[in-house]
């Protein structure tokens, strides 16, 4: 029997906007591939998880590039919606920001290998299943990226701002292949992992409140569906107007 469901892969589902984006796109009927480092959790909540888990650490790219022919072979042919959404922050001892002259090279490479390499490897590994279903590919920047913030360091912010230019050349050179390429920039967004002291951000918010993470996947969502047909090479802020 063939399985006519459209198909996503994400990275990062474990928790937070990655979670909430897998039961946005399981509940409209997709089959949704994720990927993480870990195995996958039983206690996640959607169907044919395990089967539909590959684990990679995004953050070695022999491994990220080894893991192309392994998810290849569980798309038959097709991928309808890829969402780059893992990512790494690193942080200080007692979880402090770490700035420009603290962060190692090492760190900076790490950081920059989940954050932007990873999402360049799997599109390009990607393009004939995401050609083959005139697909959209999706980049989780962030608010970071474009502004210096209280607790992400530079590290994680410029690769948030590649990754938003890279989103801008990805949509130049996929749209000849039918495929969308645009990006979204979260801003403070209610998790397990929030930092100390975003509350004071909240009250700077012109909406005055933290997002939820089912909110972005909303907007992920639209993205990688039918009413956003003519949308690619954008950066939507999903922010409660922080950008403003």
């Amino acid at each position: 029997m063939t399985d006519d469901r459209k198909v996503m892969l994400l990275t990062g589902a474990s928790r937070g906007i990655g979670h909430a984006t897998v039961k946005r796109f399981s509940a409209e009927g997709w089959r949704v591939l994720t990927c993480s480092r870990h195995p996958f959790d039983a206690r996640c909540p959607w169907p044919g998880g395990a089967e539909d888990h590959v684990v990679i650490d995004l953050a070695d790219p022999n491994a990220t590039i080894a893991a192309i022919d392994d998810i290849r072979e569980r798309l038959d042919g097709r991928l309808d919606a890829l969402v780059n959404n893992a990512g790494i922050s690193l942080k200080a001892e007692g979880g402090g920001r770490l700035n420009t002259f603290d962060t190692s090279l090492r760190d900076w490479g790490h950081v920059f290998h989940v954050n932007f390499f990873a999402p360049v490897v799997l599109a390009r590994g990607l393009k004939e299943e995401l050609t083959a279903a005139k697909g959209a590919v999706v980049n989780v920047t962030s608010i970071a990226g474009s502004r210096v913030h209280p607790f992400a360091g530079p590290a994680y912010s410029t690769s948030k701002a590649a990754l938003a230019a890279l989103t801008r050349e990805m949509a130049h050179d996929f749209g000849p292949l039918g495929v969308r390429v645009n990006a979204i920039a979260p801003g403070e967004v209610e998790t397990a992992i929030l930092s100390p002291g975003t509350e004071k951000i909240v009250e700077t918010l012109p909406l005055r409140r933290l997002g939820q993470p089912s909110e972005v996947a909303d907007v992920i969502w639209f993205l990688c569906s039918g009413a956003a047909s003519y949308v690619t090479g954008v950066e939507i802020e999903v922010n409660a107007g922080q950008h403003v």
